[in-house]
């Protein structure tokens, strides 16, 4: 197996061989950043050690790896081939030395979940708790998902994310956790509380979107741009509890995935009504790179996350149909 990722090394690396194995986080680091400041912060050192590094790693490779174009570096055409390359052969070389096995008790990896901020104050204390207490040397990091990440998973530090997917990219895996419909929340003293929601209420409307957290408005805006209509957004603001303040404060709208809309019914005084048209219901996945996927430890904790996550989509979106049920 050896030879394998010798030779791609090989390939990567032209006529001659990297001097230093070592030196490559720190050319991932310096491909992905294009910036000598950052990556010296993502790995500690100083900048004028990382460009000492970067001298190493032109010298190795004959060629610049990255060049000045006005106030910013590009990649050479040798960099782009790293940065396509690099990441995956990284990953088989630290699959030399996963174990086997999982044991955890004895894991001690930093597993990094993206989402939304909604997930964040959730579900993410119970995923915490899990691996507190199955797993005491590990820990994990949170960082908020961008959509238009899904697309470039292979450069992201992430071990799983959760998200709305139509479909997934050949170079990940994911598993369906639930299907979820939108619906529109407002604050209990609304004018329009008491009565069916109408599509001219909905345009008439003032709208709070939430920016962070994934691709959740996007099908409404579309479908009412098919039906020539388009509402007023009166506030965007990036997280779900921001936009939660927001509406119980002013009379505006607030469209949602009908299991968050139930969760913050649940704990405010909001209404929770359906949305007047139809649009296509959300698939809510959860995804992993594929060089993740025969990894024991990344196992272990994909199948901690799963059930945890799908419990409460399925708990919150039986709660959701019960409150727009009984409100007709």
């Amino acid at each position: 197996m050896i030879s394998i990722y010798y030779h791609n090394l090989m390939i990567l690396h032209g006529n001659g061989i990297l001097n230093n194995y070592k030196l490559l986080p720190a050319l991932v680091s310096i491909l992905q950043t294009l910036n000598l400041t950052e990556s010296a912060k993502q790995l500690n050192v100083t900048q004028s050690a990382m460009s000492k590094t970067l001298n190493q790693l032109r010298e190795d490779f004959h060629d610049k790896i990255i060049v000045r174009e006005a106030n910013k570096f590009i990649l050479t055409q040798k960099g782009e081939k790293l940065k396509a390359q690099l990441p995956i052969l990284m990953q088989q070389l630290d699959d030399l030395y996963a174990p086997e096995s999982m044991e955890p008790g004895s894991c001690k990896r930093v597993f990094t979940l993206a989402s939304s901020d909604y997930v964040a104050q959730s579900i993410l204390p119970s995923i915490f708790h899990r691996i507190e207490t199955d797993a005491p040397n590990a820990s994990l990091e949170y960082t908020l998902w961008h959509k238009e990440n899904l697309n470039k998973f292979a450069e992201q530090h992430i071990d799983l994310v959760t998200t709305i997917a139509d479909t997934i990219p050949d170079n990940l895996y994911g598993k369906l956790m639930a299907e979820d419909q939108l619906a529109v929340v407002f604050r209990n003293t609304a004018a329009h509380s008491d009565k069916e929601m109408t599509i001219d209420d909905y345009i008439n409307g003032r709208h709070i979107l939430i920016s962070g957290g994934g691709d959740k408005n996007s099908p409404v805006d579309h479908e009412l741009a098919m039906m020539d209509l388009k509402r007023h957004i009166f506030a965007t603001v990036p997280f779900f509890q921001s936009a939660i303040e927001l509406l119980l404060k002013t009379d505006t709208l607030l469209t949602l995935p009908l299991h968050i809309a139930a969760d913050f019914a649940q704990h405010h005084d909001l209404r929770v009504k359906r949305l007047p048209f139809e649009v296509q219901a959300h698939r809510y996945y959860l995804l992993w790179h594929a060089k993740h996927h025969q990894d024991p430890e990344h196992q272990w904790f994909r199948e901690i996350c799963f059930p945890l996550i799908q419990s409460h989509l399925d708990r919150t979106i039986k709660q959701g149909m019960k409150i727009i049920h009984a409100d007709q």
